[in-house]
This record gives C-alpha cells, structure tokens and sequence, in this order.
C-alpha cells in the first residue's frame, strides 16, 4: 500500500502537488517542507521524459520520401541496399513513399539514413 501510494505521488503533476499541499496545510495542518521545492518536481519528471526517451524505439523502418536530384545514384543505392534488381529497385524510387528496409536497429538506420542524404534524397526513420 505504501508503495502504491508512493508511487501515486511521483507521478502528480506540479498543479497536482500544489493542490495537495494545500489541502494538507488547511484540512490537516501539515506544511510541506520547504526543501520540497517545485524544481525538484520538475526536474523528476523531466528524468522520466528522458527515461522514456531512452527506452523509446530501438527497431526501425527506413522510407524514401524523396529522390532528390539525383534519381539514378538513389536508384544505385536501393539498388545495394535491398539486393533487388535495377528494375525493381526503379520501382520503388518511382513509387515514394516507399519502405526501404524494415525492422533494423538505429545505428544501421541512421548509417543508411546518411549514405541517402549525402545523395541529396530524403528518408524518413519510423
């Protein structure tokens, strides 16, 4: 129980930790503690945004949103990247939106994402 209640706390928002000392200094008497102080608030909840963050995506789909200037270096590219044909590999330059590679892990991800936009073609990491 105390956990669970524990746990209740660290997730309020500040509005919500200001609504409660209130209610504790005028129903009960208590007065938070002075060291208890709005930024500490903040600061946690910006740690569990970043905590968030890091454990966010870590598989990716890469997707050409455009060819850039330089239709036929992409179509290359492609070309190496899925092990397609040259033909089928137009194909997928010709019909943008399309999904290059599915399912990779980020550093690959960003790898391809550089090798494209070095050509002048833009993708997307979803």
């Amino acid at each position: 129980m105390i956990k669970k209640i524990a746990e209740q706390l660290v997730n309020l928002t500040v509005k919500q930790v200001t609504e409660l000392a209130t209610l504790l200094k005028k129903k009960y008497g208590i007065e938070p503690s002075t060291s208890v102080k709005v930024e500490n608030i903040e600061n946690t909840s910006l740690q569990k945004e970043k905590i968030s963050e890091k454990e966010e995506k870590s598989v990716f789909n890469i997707i050409l949103k455009s060819s850039g200037n330089s239709k036929l270096s992409v179509v290359k590219l492609v070309k190496e990247i899925t092990g397609k044909g040259l033909k089928e590999s137009k194909g997928i330059v010709d019909n943008i939106p399309s999904i290059l590679k599915e399912s990779i892990n980020k550093k690959e991800a960003e790898d391809l994402k550089n090798k494209f936009e070095k050509i002048g073609a833009e993708v997307e990491l979803k």
